[in-house]
């Protein structure tokens, strides 16, 4: 019998069924018994595994990602910046580390501090006057700000039953609507890419209760008609929503509660820079202004006498969206990026992220041209209409040369307005030097090149990946 390589044996220990083997066990299961090691390693047949086995196994699968650590991560408006080490010390602090939710609150002074400093940060970033840290993602944070929103009409008994979206929207915006019992109306984008002002306005009726709007948008747009529609809306007695997925174009230029907005999520990983988490764990704060800050969930904290600490005395608060304090760790290393950065690091920051995106957007123009001719914020459109094949072949091959490749729209990917059959939306975001987007160009040329000359060699890609196409026939 041939031999089990070390790292199948490691593999062996993930299949399904082996953590039940494990506790099938009636010795663990037993109070009264406390097997040894041995004894637990020969129940379920742990193999003898060096440590080098150990760590070139996981090596080698950590090469089998991507990540922002090993290359560009181009993805529209779901980038993840870098994160800087540094905020990770912090978060490794003991007093934070070693703190454990169930400790008395009076013991968390330094949590609250942070807290308390954070919240204000956010606030003079987004232009609010109150903000709570506790949402867990930023969707969760949209959820959390919809929900104030409805407890904000429910307290006047004003029955507002209707949400409108744009057509360019995120898909969490529809959805956390929903989820907070509104129904969705969406307004179309105009010939430019921005919103409709005219249907908009045509659309506002008393039973509408917010406009939910991502400024700039996901077509990388800015929406120059911002304080006619903020306007328009508050005319209308509803409020205006901001998603704050796109705020890393405009974090020390321009506020969200200056151009009218009064609610605002802030999705830490893209504009703080810490970790996503593979979807979690993360942080939405949630912030809004002055008439809407009783309705903030908890926990909210205030300086009481001198001191910061989460105030219990909120009897209008929509309550807890998150168990316990929120995900101090995420938080404190966004706290740790602030306060490294500073106001006129945020501004340098937003204007290298535009920069970036239309350096890209010029150097690509003669093959990938853009949907909209214009400057765009921090992310650009661009079409595949010179292809031979499509956006998703040509996305498919840049995996081949170690290219993450960028948000595919249209062909079935991802709904955006108008005929946009296959077009790409790639966000560099601010850290990438400018040899790294010429790397990027230098690639994307290559692929245009095969695509002219090879149009099979772009059609049967991915070709070098450990898991390649798949058969959709089957």
């Amino acid at each position: 019998m041939a031999a089990t390589s070390p790292s199948q044996m490691i593999t062996d220990l993930h299949r399904p069924g082996a953590a039940s083997d494990v506790f099938a066990s009636s010795e663990i299961h037993s109070r009264a018994t406390k097997p040894s090691f041995a004894r637990f390693r020969q129940t379920i047949g742990l193999p003898e595994v060096s440590e080098v086995d150990v760590t070139r196994h996981f090596t080698r699968l950590s090469h089998e990602s991507h990540g922002v650590d090993n290359g560009p991560y181009p993805l529209g408006s779901c980038t993840m910046k870098y994160n800087p080490k540094r905020n990770d010390v912090l978060a490794r602090l003991p007093g934070f580390e070693n703190a454990h939710p169930l400790q008395d609150t009076n013991t968390l002074g330094g949590v609250w501090e942070m807290y308390e400093r954070l919240q204000t940060m956010v606030c003079e970033i987004t232009g609010m006057d109150a903000c709570c840290l506790a949402p867990a993602a930023g969707a969760h944070g949209e959820l959390a700000g919809l929900l104030v929103i409805r407890a904000h009409f429910a307290r006047l008994n004003n029955r507002r039953p209707i949400v409108i979206v744009p057509d360019s929207a995120h898909g969490t915006n529809p959805a956390s609507a929903a989820m907070a019992g509104f129904d969705c109306r969406i307004v179309p984008s105009d010939m430019k890419g921005r919103v409709d002002l005219v249907a908009l306005k045509s659309m506002l009726t008393p039973d509408v209760a917010a406009f939910m709007l991502t400024n700039p948008s996901t077509l990388g747009l800015f929406e120059n008609q911002i304080v006619e529609i903020a306007d328009a809306v508050h005319a209308n007695g509803s409020l205006l929503y901001y998603d704050g997925a796109n705020l890393n174009a405009l974090m020390g230029i321009v506020r969200p509660g200056d151009m009218g907005f009064d609610v605002v999520h802030v999705n830490v990983h893209k504009t703080f820079s810490t970790p996503h988490g593979g979807g979690g764990p993360g942080a939405g704060p949630v912030a809004v202004k002055a008439a809407l800050a009783a309705y903030l969930p908890s926990p909210v904290v205030s300086r009481l006498g001198g001191v910061a600490q989460p105030d219990a005395n909120r009897p209008l608060s929509i309550g807890k969206m998150k168990s316990f304090h929120g995900h101090v760790g995420v938080l404190l290393r966004a706290y740790g990026y602030l306060r490294t950065m500073g106001g006129a690091g945020l501004r340098q920051a937003s204007t290298h992220a535009v920069l970036n995106a239309n350096y890209l957007q010029h150097q690509l123009s003669h093959m990938l041209p853009p949907v909209y001719s214009q400057f765009c914020k921090h992310e650009t459109l661009l079409s595949g209409e010179k292809l031979n094949t499509s956006a998703r072949q040509f996305a498919k091959r840049l995996i081949d040369y170690g290219m993450h490749p960028p948000t595919l729209v249209g062909a079935g990917c991802v709904y955006f307005p108008g005929d946009l059959k296959s077009a790409m939306l790639i966000e560099p975001t601010e850290t990438e030097t400018k040899a790294s987007l010429d790397y990027q160009v230098g690639i994307y040329q290559k692929v245009f090149d095969e695509d002219t000359h090879n149009e099979a060699l772009v059609e049967s890609a991915p070709i070098s990946r450990k898991i390649a196409r798949i058969d959709l026939k089957n």
